[in-house]
């Protein structure tokens, strides 16, 4: 087994001109906690794209997760192994493209915020995204897709508050089980990927999580990831003390919603999961 950042080796010459080390390997999510500065133990990273992935660096110490999240290396350097807990959300900005494409409310996916602007909360509803099933930290194949607390009166502005709810509550349920298994509380979540663009996701997320989310100036992190790991190898970096203090906040959203209206939202979110899963029968 390699290190996350060393001279592998190089390109053959003619490839791009000339020869290029080949010098960080990380996987994707992995890449994207370096990218983000998470450096330090209990630093946590959520990524949102299709799907929403969290790690949080849990140190030179692996930590079993007893909430069904994964442990996995997070990256080796200078002989010693960082650690993370990791949990996936299956659909996250996907539940986005089916307003768009499954049901035509939107023309983009950039125009859901303003549609979910329109009104102050959902009304009552509450979309469950589970297409494909559900992920960390419920593990459920069978589990379907559920939207309920619809009246006369839910719109279509509604149903895409409800859908940027769901992203928000997915991710807050993973740093719950994180926080659970690593014994201590996350003091702010980096956010990186397309959907961050969404300020009012950003600040549901803060407010459904009760923690300030933190979006970096570059938000190509998992780029940004591998390209620090190459270069602590070939020099142009010397320290991860100079990578941290390289990395900087474009916006902090912080917690605006009473943390007794959060709790009493996040227990209703629950009792819509409860009615999603195993709806498909297992053979």
């Amino acid at each position: 087994m390699r290190s996350s950042s060393e001279v592998y080796g190089e390109t053959v010459p003619g490839l791009l001109g000339a020869p290029v080390p080949i010098a960080g390997v990380a996987g994707d999510q992995q890449a994207a906690l370096f990218g983000q500065a998470c450096l330090s133990r209990g630093s946590c990273k959520s990524t949102y794209g299709t799907g929403c992935f969290l790690l949080m660096n849990t140190g030179d110490r692996p930590i079993p997760s007893r909430h069904q999240l994964l442990t996995t290396p997070a990256w080796k350097l200078a002989g010693r192994t960082d650690y993370a807990l990791e949990g996936s959300v299956f659909v996250g900005g996907a539940v986005v493209q089916w307003l768009r494409d499954g049901l035509g409310l939107i023309r983009s996916s950039a125009d859901i915020e303003a549609l979910a602007t329109g009104v102050p909360d959902t009304g009552g509803v509450v979309l469950v995204p589970a297409f494909t099933g559900l992920g960390a930290p419920h593990w459920d194949p069978y589990a379907r897709g559920a939207l309920l607390g619809i009246t006369r009166g839910t719109s279509a502005a509604h149903l895409a508050r409800a859908a940027l709810e769901a992203i928000a509550f997915q991710v807050a349920d993973v740093l719950t089980a994180m926080e659970a298994d690593a014994g201590f509380p996350v003091e702010e979540l980096r956010v990186d990927g397309g959907a961050t663009a969404n300020d009012l996701l950003m600040q549901l997320q803060a407010d459904i999580a009760g923690v300030p989310v933190i979006r970096p100036r570059v938000q190509e992190t998992t780029a940004l990831g591998a390209a620090y790991l190459a270069g602590l190898a070939t020099g142009v970096w010397q320290s991860l003390e100079e990578i941290a203090v390289r990395w900087q906040a474009e916006r902090t959203f912080e917690p605006a919603l009473d943390p007794a209206r959060a709790a009493e939202r996040r227990a209703r979110w629950r009792r819509a999961v409860e009615r999603a899963k195993s709806w498909e029968e297992a053979g």
